[in-house]
């Protein structure tokens, strides 16, 4: 997956390689305006914590890019309204919200410098924070691959792997890890309906990684556990409250539920950029809803009546006693997660 970047700053462009088209197209999305990036993300372009940060990240520095260099009042009020509107955009992505403070942060250290050298103040902070997401990545693979077995059956939901990251992946960086360190991993991917993100993204990677991975519906992770075949569970997260409540893609919580009455392990893999200090509970954390075509329909085929009313939450709560324990980049943490967590607060 070296080669496969999910997002890259170039020539004053974002090129984005648009997650809705794979695996079918493999197609590298050129975008030069700020209203093409915020249409990227809500139509899931570019998706992920981690990626979405660094994205929004890259979204100011091109909010201001072409902007003329003399008139510093209106340069400063587009700068501040891109991080509004990329704040609108996922309201569960903790990384989101985190990147975009560093950059309003870094508008504020520069503020009295000639515009060019904001324009390339800005830059640097969101190529800082694509570079160390990496190597968040990277660490939080070595943390994790020691919980694993030397011959693991891992599940995963969703897509937690490179194209959800700077690179790497958290979860998938987890399992990478492990084969690396000589572990033989077989990897269950739950399809992860309703787009279908670990089918179509996660099967990807692993199969591009020449990594053992089967693909299952969701519906059947309970009946794949009771005949023992899944040993551990490894999910990413988009936000993690003070108590260690996750929440992550909708179905997670569902896994959490099987993988106790299975008695097996369910870890989760995340940045200290995902957790979110203020808030003390999974009840607090604010989750997305999106439009119900994406159940009604598979792209353009009909599933459902055009008519019937859906629900269609794009993440669920996990809580904190379904969780064995969080990989961070700094190590895992295990129950209780208070203490730990506050922690992990002067680190962050």
């Amino acid at each position: 997956m070296d080669d496969l970047k999910s997002i890259e700053w170039t020539g004053g462009k974002i090129r984005l390689l648009d997650q809705t088209r794979l695996p079918e197209e493999y197609v590298v999305l050129e975008i030069s305006d700020f209203t093409g990036l915020v249409n990227a993300i809500n139509r899931l372009g570019i998706r992920g914590a981690p990626a979405l940060g660094i994205a929004a990240a890259y979204g100011v520095v091109l909010s201001i890019w072409n902007q003329e260099e003399s008139d510093r009042a209106a340069f400063l009020e587009i700068a501040n309204k891109a991080i509004d509107d990329l704040k609108s955009t996922r309201p569960t992505a903790k990384n989101l919200f985190w990147a975009l403070e560093r950059m309003r942060k870094a508008l504020t250290r520069n503020l009295n410098q000639p515009l060019r050298d904001v324009k390339k103040a800005l830059l640097h902070e969101a190529q800082r924070i694509h570079d160390d997401d990496v190597k968040r990545c990277k660490r939080i693979g070595r943390h994790g691959a020691q919980l694993l077995p030397i011959r693991a059956s891992v599940l995963t939901h969703c897509n937690a792997g490179a194209l959800a990251t700077g690179g790497y992946g958290t979860a998938l960086g987890i399992i990478r890890s492990a084969v690396e360190m000589g572990k033989k991993v077989v990897v269950y991917a739950a399809e992860t309906r309703p787009l279908l993100q670990g089918a179509r993204l996660t099967a990807f990677e692993l199969l591009e990684d020449s990594i053992e991975v089967k693909l299952i519906c969701d519906s059947a992770v309970a009946a794949v556990m009771r005949q023992g075949l899944i040993n551990c569970v490894v999910v990413g997260a988009d936000r993690i409250a003070r108590n260690g409540d996750v929440a992550n893609k909708i179905g997670t919580y569902s896994v959490a539920l099987h993988a106790r009455r299975h008695d097996i392990p369910f870890y989760v893999a995340a940045p200290l950029s995902t957790f979110d200090f203020d808030l003390n509970s999974g009840e607090q954390i604010p989750i997305e809803e999106r439009d119900g075509d994406e159940i009604r329909k598979i792209g353009s085929m009909q599933l459902a009546p055009a008519e019937v009313p859906v629900y269609n939450p794009a993440f669920d709560v996990t809580p904190c006693d379904l969780v064995d324990a969080i990989v961070t980049e700094t190590g895992v943490i295990k129950p209780p997660y208070g203490e730990a967590i506050e922690q992990l607060k002067n680190k962050s």
